[in-house]
């Protein structure tokens, strides 16, 4: 059983930057990480998405350009760091796990492909 953990986060402000980490047990190396953001009302969305050996990333265009998302293999954690944040990054942030997607293949871009789920924490961005 996959179980993830997400940490970080909390009050930014526009123009300024945040860390989000994701601490993954059981089997880390076997799944692609992937980071979510639901924002009030809205539907949960895409925003990257990492391999297995942290070394091929995938993002929406909206975070492109200020997001990376990383992984330490060693510790089991996968970051999402945020620059010049914006009020509209504004949300609840997931991390989720699947050993099937495959960005490749146009898999992985959705949250209805991901098994494992974090529990959620909340960005809020100030302008």
């Amino acid at each position: 059983q996959v179980r993830l953990v997400e940490s970080g986060g909390g009050l930014g402000q526009a123009g300024g930057s945040l860390r989000l980490a994701c601490t993954v047990s059981g089997r880390p190396f076997d799944y692609y990480i992937g980071w979510f953001r639901q924002g009030l009302g809205k539907e949960r969305e895409f925003t990257a998405v990492i391999n297995r050996a942290g070394s091929v990333t995938w993002y929406a265009d909206s975070v492109k350009g200020r997001f990376i998302i990383s992984r330490d293999l060693a510790s089991h954690t996968v970051y999402l760091d945020m620059v010049s944040l914006k009020p509209e990054d504004t949300g609840v942030y997931y991390c989720a796990a699947d050993d099937r997607i495959n960005p490749y293949r146009d898999t992985g871009f959705r949250d209805r492909e991901y098994a494992y789920w974090g529990q959620g924490i909340q960005v809020t961005v100030s302008s």
